[in-house]
Order: structure tokens, then sequence, then C-alpha cells
């Protein structure tokens, strides 16, 4: 009786303990250097970009429980993957929306009557332009004046830069830094692997890579110029078409210049969802290879791109675009590089990449085709 007495006293010690330490002030560094501190790990958050929702769900293995508020675009642009989150976690259809998808419509009111101890913004979501003082954003005064911490992420504007950051931050404020880490050992092995076997190329050794944005459901050829896809391709060891012309972040290339430039690697990217889901490259969630397939050669074909060199290497991918904007832009940079250099990566598998994040971390898996090559004719 009395050991008995004595293991349930060391136990509620050991429990007060745990739940003093959880209850201990966070203090993290956001993608803009800024020191945010958080009285505890965070419980309520608000995230003011949905699309954010599987970066929380890589980190925390219930991240809806954690849910305070969010936009509505998860529901809307992401709509398959929110059926998936909603099987798995009814409670979703629950969480109050306080915006839709745009910085123009988030309420503050309304994200302060979910009582948040944390909110989750992007420095272009919070109207932070580059070099300028986050002071400037009315956001952050507004959350600052009632006591909110704000930490600001970013996987768009300079992921190769800020992934690691930003992912530090937001898993040390929701109290999950060992899993956080060990998907950042993952996140960085897998990068400086890239990195490592492309360091002694020359400019010649790049291939030009025409990258067609949204495929099939824009104008052909909506493509990146400046900014992140560009930088991606450049990481993975190609030239991409679009910087020589485009001096924005996207545009449109015409036939001439693309048959011009004689690309030998053609990469489309698609979401599946959307208004013009059916005209698009149909790829991600709940689609089949045979789906994603048909679709490619559908697409190359109306926009007349079957006698480009890629095409008749056999080199035309598509890839899910929502790779872009979140930590799994590893998965699209590894595809890429495979693509690109294959002599360089005949032993590296982005969809094994892939799979190993869907079984270590993502707490609701990602299921459906998500790259997909065009058929050897």
């Amino acid at each position: 009786m009395k050991n008995r007495l004595l293991s349930l006293l060391w136990a509620a010690a050991f429990s007060v303990l745990a739940l003093s330490a959880s209850a201990q002030p966070v203090t993290v560094v956001d993608a803009l250097g800024r020191s945010v501190t958080l009285e505890k790990p965070a419980t309520r958050v608000v995230l003011a970009q949905a699309r954010h929702l599987p970066v929380l769900a890589l980190l925390h293995p219930d991240p809806v429980s954690i849910l305070a508020g969010w936009s509505d675009e998860f529901r809307t642009s992401f709509s398959n993957e929110y059926q998936n989150y909603l099987q798995r976690f009814p409670d979703i259809a629950n969480v109050p929306t306080v915006a839709r998808h745009t910085a123009d419509s988030f309420s503050v009111e309304q994200a302060l009557a979910q009582r948040p101890d944390l909110v989750v913004l992007t420095a272009s979501f919070a109207g932070i332009s580059k070099g300028q003082p986050p002071e400037d954003s009315v956001l952050l005064r507004h959350f600052s004046a009632a006591g909110v911490p704000v930490i600001i992420i970013d996987f768009f504007v300079d992921p190769l830069q800020n992934t690691v950051p930003s992912l530090r931050a937001l898993g040390s404020a929701i109290g999950q830094d060992e899993r956080t880490e060990s998907f950042i050992d993952l996140y960085q092995s897998h990068m400086q692997r890239v990195a490592d076997r492309l360091a002694d190329l020359d400019a010649e050794d790049r291939p030009p890579v025409l990258l067609h944005a949204h495929a099939g459901s824009t104008d052909c050829c909506n493509s990146p110029g400046t900014g992140t896809f560009n930088d991606m391709i450049s990481y993975a060891g190609g030239h991409n078409i679009g910087s020589d012309v485009l001096k924005t972040v996207t545009g449109r290339l015409n036939f001439e210049y693309i048959y011009s430039s004689n690309p030998m690697v053609y990469v489309a990217t698609g979401t599946g969802a959307g208004k013009r889901a059916n005209a698009g490259l149909r790829i991600g969630t709940d689609v089949s290879p045979e789906e994603a397939q048909n679709s490619l050669e559908r697409i190359i074909a109306a926009n007349r791109l079957s006698s480009l060199p890629a095409m008749k290497a056999g080199n035309a991918h598509g890839i899910w675009h929502a790779f872009n904007d979140s930590p799994l832009h590893v998965v699209f940079i590894e595809a890429l590089a495979s693509w690109i250099h294959p002599e360089r990566f005949q032993d590296v598998s982005a969809a094994d990449t892939l799979n190993e994040i869907n079984e270590r971390f993502l707490t609701v898996p990602l299921k459906g085709t998500y790259m997909v090559d065009i058929q050897d004719n």
C-alpha cells in the first residue's frame, strides 16, 4: 500500500512538472528575424492563410486541435485535401473563418474573437515589403495592441533561405521542437544532397527548362520569370527559359519564343482543383496515375507543344503545383533535379522522399499522384 502511494505521488509530481514545463514562456525568432515571446506553447492558433495547415500537420500530431481560426482557402482552393482532413478530423468543419484568402478580407475583429494565443502570417499578407520595417504593418500593430503574439513565416518569397527559420519558429511556438527538428534534419539532408551533386555545374551544363505553370487552366504558356520557381529550377541545375524575358514573378511566353529556346525539359504544374480543374493538369490528391498521364498528354497536344525537343526526348513531366509555398518544395526540387540531370540522380527518388514524409511526419498523408512522366512512344 505504501509503495503504491509513493508511486502515485511520484506520478503526480512528474505530471505537475510536465505541465509546469509546458507552461513556460517560449521565445522564437521568425522569418523576419523578429524575436517573439509566448507565455506558453500555443494551443489556439489563427492561420491567416489556411494553405499552411499541412505545415502544421508536419509538425503537430493533431493540428486541428490547436486551430482556432483560419481563412477559407483550404476548403475552396484545396478542396480535395480538405475532404481528407475532414475525414480524419471532423471538427475541422467547425473552425471559424476569419478571412477568405486575401489580406483585404482578413478581419482582425473576428480573429481576436477566437481568443488566439498565436497568429501566423506571411510578410506579404501582413503588408510588409522587402526591406520594410515590420512595425509598418497595420495588422501587426493591431495584434500587438491586443497582446497577441504574431510570427511571420515564409515558404514562398524566399523559401530556400526562410524555410528552416520558419519551421523552427512555428514548431517551437506550438511546443513541437523535437518533431520539428527531425523534419528539418530530413529537409536539410535532402537539399544538401542535391546541392552537392550539382556543385561543379557550369553555365553550359544547365539545360533549358520550360515550366508550364497551371498548365491547361490558363492560356499557354504561363511561366515563372523571377522568384520562387526560377530559384528552384536553378537550384536543381537547370536554366529557366522564362527568366530571360520575364522580369516579373510570372508571365506569358509566346510560341515563337518557346520554340526558339529549345527547352530540353518540360514540366507542367497543376492542382486538380479549382474552377478549371477539368481543363488543367489532373494531378494531386485522389488522382490516379492514368488520369494524370492522360491529362499531361492532352495538355501537350492541346497547346501545340508536341514538337519541342523535350517531348521528342521523352523528357516531359507533370507535378503538383501545391508543393510550392510549402516545405515540401524539397520533393519538387528533387523531382526537377532528377529530370534535368538524370545521370546524376539515378539513385534519388522524389516519390520515395514523399513517401518517407508521409510515413514519418504528415498527420494526414498525401494520397494520390503528385508526379507523372509522359508515356514513352
